[in-house]
């Protein structure tokens, strides 16, 4: 066999598996990137989408809305009227728990909007959220179904306080999670 012929098989099949490696190695790095991106949101959407391809081009094209999005940080003046609304909802609960905590429901959602995120319907707002507020979005889902319940008197004193914990989590966040501009926007 001439030098010519055997270069002209090891030359394609060496870029075959220097494409194969490149593409193994960016999937491996988008798939951390993800994972560390979305968190425990990361492995539920995968449980939902069936396969990791499709979990992860959903999850890219949640990154991909979130950035048209015009996410915004909060002047300090909003900041602490928003913080003055939570210990006055926090206060109710005491009285009023089930009112408490769809009032801190309502407060989430307000904060929000004040933000720049949609609010329109609860599987878009989890959609939105994931992308930023990934570590936090389970503590949402749990505040947000035990507010279902209590709707129908169906939640316990508990639950109820537990519901609170769950909307503070988020609430925080969102509230001091704008201070910084975002790369790429003044």
């Amino acid at each position: 066999m001439s030098t010519g012929t055997i270069l002209a098989i090891v030359i394609p099949v060496a870029v075959v598996i220097v494409v194969i490696v490149l593409a193994v190695t960016l999937g491996r790095r988008r798939r951390r990137r993800l994972r560390e991106q979305f968190g425990p949101e990361y492995d539920r959407t995968v449980d939902d989408a069936g396969s990791k391809r499709a979990a992860e081009y959903d999850l890219e094209a949640r990154e991909k809305r979130h950035e048209g999005l015009d996410i915004k940080p909060l002047s300090s003046g909003t900041r602490e009227r928003y913080a003055e609304r939570w210990r006055g909802v926090q206060e109710e609960f005491v009285d009023h728990p089930e009112g408490a905590v769809h009032d801190a429901d309502g407060l989430v959602t307000a904060l929000m909007r004040e933000r720049g995120y949609p609010t329109e319907g609860f599987e878009q707002q989890t959609r939105d959220l994931s992308v930023a507020h990934g570590q936090t979005l389970e503590h949402y889902r749990a505040a947000h179904e035990i507010n279902a319940l209590s709707s129908s008197q169906q939640a316990t004193t508990e639950q109820l306080r537990g519901a609170m914990v769950h909307y503070r989590a988020l609430f925080d966040e969102l509230l001091t999670d704008g201070d910084a501009p975002r790369p790429g926007r003044t």
